[in-house]
């Protein structure tokens, strides 16, 4: 059997669109397609987990390099504490030695 057609992802937005308002059933859709439930089942997922985007790519999730800047923003989120923590803790032994600044408040 032929493999069909591969569907553009503004019609596969379009069927997961009609499928989460209820005006048809993932088996009536993927009929009306000429897909699989299945198909039809992994692009809902899709949409529901990344969007537009994930229908777009093919897949859910994000990519490695999205990935690997999550790790770095948190990374960066983490030592930017430390050293907002570091800084009070300056302040505060500097105040102790020095009395308060005129700029504290």
């Amino acid at each position: 059997m032929a493999r069909p057609a591969v569907l553009p992802p503004e019609e596969k937005v379009r069927i997961v669109l009609s499928i989460l308002a209820g005006e048809v059933t993932v088996a009536e859709a993927a009929r009306r397609a000429k897909v699989s439930e299945q198909s039809v089942g992994n692009w809902k997922r899709q949409f529901l987990e990344s969007g537009r985007a994930g229908l777009v790519a093919g897949k859910s999730g994000p990519s490695s390099r999205e990935q690997q800047l999550e790790t770095q923003v948190a990374d960066l989120t983490q030592a930017l504490g430390e050293a907002a923590v570091e800084l009070r803790v300056w302040k505060k032994s500097a105040e102790g030695r020095l009395g308060p600044s005129r700029t504290s408040r």
